[in-house]
């Protein structure tokens, strides 16, 4: 055998083992490549040991709970609880603030250790916990007790409540229905708000009007905060007029329509926010004259902030201040020495 062959052939031997789990399990780089339908979960979930004690243990200790999810590839309504509510980013800010969440394969035979200590396979925990839906999402308190199981998916507006009762340690004064009830979340709108004069897809963003920079906000059906910046925000005089100073594009996030590029690349909607590392809903990117990135939004933001942002890249402020957070403190004191009362929050 020669020297190459026989090099390539002892990686082979080492690699298959890990290729042939990574097959079985669901997890790991290339599980997307041979597990058809594999999901890539969210980069904040817990990267676990599976010892669900011990998370019960380091969630408790960090003034967290533990949120087991269940999940199996190809799973439909797995994709809409990783879009629609992952994607959100004030349900995605509140999940990382509160849980530590652990992805566990119904039918995976990784080594789990269990409530009770013992060692039995993602799909035996799975069957002792009566698990027969994807998603199905357990809500532990510090004892491993379950206090919320969601069989199946909730909404977005449904799901951030029920976030908001597990966090704020309320079973202890009423049932999850019952707050559910009293609370009564509003649901999204369902719908991009893409107004009048905003570009329409199929889009080809090389070829916009270079007289203006390019507003690129990627949302999603599902959000209310895109409701709200919509609906509210972006209504608001001052705001509409600093917007009039951009060509403004709305794009669905996870849309698979056809688009171009400011760089000329054609490509998919969802391929091209993936290729930016976008994760949330809304995520507001601005491009250049010469179709160059030169910021981007990704929190929640109120009215001072998204019309602070506007004018910051229309006035090309970034290029003497590369501080955004300077740049609004110079702005506030201003409004502020001109009798203008600022209220961060309205």
């Amino acid at each position: 055998m020669q020297p190459m062959s026989r090099y390539l052939f002892l990686l082979l031997i080492i690699l298959l083992p890990m290729l042939l789990q990574a097959a079985t399990s669901g997890e790991g780089v290339n599980a997307g490549l041979l597990n058809p339908g594999y999901q890539e979960k969210p980069s904040w979930f817990k990267e676990s040991f599976l010892d669900i004690r011990e998370d019960i243990a380091e969630a408790t200790a960090a003034e967290k709970r533990v949120l087991l999810y269940f999940y199996q590839d190809g799973c439909p309504y797995c994709s809409k609880l990783l879009h629609d509510n992952f994607g959100d980013q004030v349900i995605a800010g509140k999940t990382q603030q509160h849980f530590d969440v652990i992805s566990l394969n119904m039918w995976g035979d990784r080594e789990v250790a269990g409530l009770l200590g013992e060692s039995i396979t993602e799909k035996e925990f799975a069957a002792q916990l009566k698990v027969q839906y994807t998603p199905t999402l357990l809500f532990l308190n510090e004892s491993g007790r379950a206090i919320v199981r969601l069989n199946g998916y909730y909404p977005p507006h449904s799901f951030s409540a029920i976030l908001d009762y597990v966090a704020q340690h309320k079973e202890s004064e009423l049932s999850v229905r019952d707050y559910l009830s009293e609370m009564n979340p509003r649901s999204a709108s369902g719908k991009l708000h893409v107004e009048q004069g905003f570009l329409t897809t199929p889009v080809d963003l090389s070829a916009v009007n270079r007289e203006k920079p390019l507003l690129v906000m990627f949302e999603q059906k599902q959000c209310l905060t895109c409701d709200e910046l919509h609906e509210d925000i972006l209504q608001r005089a001052g705001v509409r007029q600093s917007l009039q100073g951009f060509e403004v594009v709305v794009l669905d996030m996870w849309s698979s329509d056809a688009m171009t590029t400011p760089a000329g690349i054609k490509t998919t909607v969802r391929e091209w926010a993936q290729s930016l590392g976008i994760q949330y809903a809304p995520s507001l990117l601005f491009f250049d004259r010469e179709g160059e990135e030169v910021f981007r939004s990704e929190g929640y933001l109120r009215a001072f902030h998204i019309h602070g942002v506007l004018d910051y890249v229309s006035s090309e402020a970034y290029r003497q201040q590369p501080e955004f957070q300077r740049f609004l403190q110079d702005r506030r004191e201003d409004f502020e020495k001109r009798g203008l009362d600022i209220d961060l929050w309205k």
